[in-house]
């Protein structure tokens, strides 16, 4: 299969429009997780020419800035028509570059054209205000303008709609684009920069050359960009531990970062949820991209009226869930990315059985040899929220503990660093309002009879503490990518001071 994959790849690059000079006799080698095998060879950047890359960057900025917003927004709407025009080809890629199901492959890029229609309407809507002054013939307004390049830097689980997320916005906003993709996902990055070409070459002579860069290379690439003075933002998708550094880098610089971290998801099952629309959301919210999802499902809190009921089927769903190559069969569940995710995962369930833990599945599953890594979804039953399940470990694992009030649960809930996406399963408006209340859930995402899986990009994406703070995607997330201004304008004759301060100096008229 290794020689097939390795040809269709170049086929669907050379269909997107990916030159072969950017492919082929790199020194950044890109495997498949569905086989394991080397797909392709990806040419790198050095750190000279990326300096140069975000000079040029600079330079698009200042020329963007000046074209009006909705003549900006045309761009980004010939972008979205050439992601719908190239849907099947990329999604394809995806599947093949990071293993997940064609279904999952395809719903990422449409994630990208929702989001390009979305920053299309934006663009006629960057609103200021206009507020009351304490001073007679005065105004005050509130006024957005583009702040600058923004550097994204982005994971291998989503690999292209975290970076519409935020390109889509930061185009419509008037800033450049800087993109350093994760070193597991070139391929993908390579695809989606060429339809942006495709796009600016449509838009015509308005989109200056480096609107929007692409930067492949390893982590000193990454640190260059967190580093530069002339990046005002930085979009940093990964773990808790990389955000804490790029944090505190871009803040000693008194840059902007949008941080979006871990997860530690929980769901809440309460004595009247649906059990059987329960199973299905918990099933996905588990075991969709095979756990590897920033808002993958990791721990439920199951009511113990409804414990034996529940479990025991999603026990069942767990042993029966088909676990392959995703495009060879129908397979829900694909590989996960690397050796390295494998090894966490088994040290955790490791962890898991030392602190009293009883696990269903979590065994690897020989699809495609030694080279690949997939593994059946493993449900561990704990008797206490302690050791790994106060930890993110990016895999299929379901950490599930009994509760007896609502008041423990979302306690439990909330007792983890990370705060980003959480959900509750009951038909009792008294439950889910406790939850949705000041003094339910904690996290930037709370959903109802879902799993904490799948959010749409009309609302805002993130979540606190740990996580990171950071807001991406729809509802007012564009304010990130634009500076703020207040303005004070006096269109009368006299000088009145704020305040009821007083300073009158003589002089006379200045007609006099």
């Amino acid at each position: 299969m290794t020689s097939s994959l390795r040809s269709e790849v170049k086929t669907l690059l050379d269909t997107l429009g990916v030159s072969a000079e950017l492919h082929s006799g790199g020194s950044l080698q890109v495997r498949s997780p569905l086989t394991g095998e080397a797909i392709s060879e990806v040419v790198e950047i050095s750190a000279e020419a990326a300096q140069a890359k975000i000079a040029d960057s600079v330079m698009a900025f200042r020329d963007w800035r000046k074209i009006p917003a909705p003549r900006r927004g045309e761009l980004v709407r010939l972008l979205g028509e050439e992601l719908r025009a190239n849907k099947e080809a990329l999604g394809r890629l995806v599947t093949l570059e990071v293993g997940k199901v064609p279904s999952e492959g395809l719903g990422e890029v449409q994630e990208m054209i929702d989001i390009c229609d979305f920053a299309v309407g934006l663009s006629r809507q960057l609103y200021g205000l206009t507020i009351p002054s304490e001073r007679p013939d005065h105004r005050l307004t509130e006024q957005w303008h583009p702040v600058g390049p923004v550097g994204i830097i982005s994971a291998f689980n989503f690999p292209v709609a975290v970076w519409s997320w935020n390109a889509a916005l930061a185009l419509v906003c008037g800033d450049s684009v800087i993109w350093k993709p994760s070193e597991k996902t070139p391929l993908t990055a390579l695809a989606t920069q060429a339809l942006f070409l495709r796009a600016a070459a449509r838009f015509g002579s308005d989109a200056p050359a480096a609107l929007s860069t692409l930067l492949i290379g390893g982590r000193e690439i990454g640190e260059l960009m967190v580093e530069d003075r002339r990046v005002p933002v930085i979009s940093a998708t990964g773990s808790t531990r990389m955000g804490r550094d790029v944090g505190e880098r871009v803040a000693r610089r008194f840059g902007r970062s949008i941080l979006e971290l871990g997860g530690n998801n929980a769901s809440i099952v309460t004595p009247s949820a649906d059990l059987d629309l329960t199973l299905r959301a918990v099933a996905f919210g588990a075991m969709g991209t095979a756990g590897q999802r920033c808002t993958t499902l990791r721990r439920l809190l199951v009511h113990s009226s409804v414990y034996d009921t529940l479990v025991p089927k999603l026990i069942n769903v767990y042993k029966a869930i088909s676990v392959g190559n995703p495009v060879e069969g129908d397979a829900l569940v694909g590989p996960l990315i690397d050796a390295a995710s494998f090894s966490m995962m088994q040290d955790s369930l490791k962890a898991a059985i030392a602190a009293g833990g009883t696990i269903h599945g979590g065994t690897r599953v020989n699809v495609n040899g030694e080279g690949s890594f997939y593994v059946r979804p493993a449900l561990v039953e704990m008797p206490s929220q302690v050791g790994p399940v106060l930890e993110e470990t990016f895999a299929p694992i379901l950490y599930v503990m009994k509760y007896d009030t609502l008041d423990e649960a979302i306690a439990l809930q909330n007792d983890v660093v990370q705060g980003l996406s959480s959900s509750i399963f009951a038909t009792d408006i008294r439950e889910v309002e406790q939850f949705l209340s000041g003094q339910g859930s904690d996290c930037g995402i709370a959903n109802v009879n879902m799993g904490p899986s799948g959010a749409e990009i009309g609302g805002a994406f993130g979540g606190e503490k740990e996580t990171g703070g950071g807001r991406e995607s729809g509802s007012d997330a564009w304010k990130a990518y634009m500076r703020r201004q207040t303005n004070a304008i006096n269109y009368g004759r006299t000088l009145p001071l704020a305040q009821g301060v007083t300073f009158d100096v003589d002089g006379g008229s200045a007609d006099a």
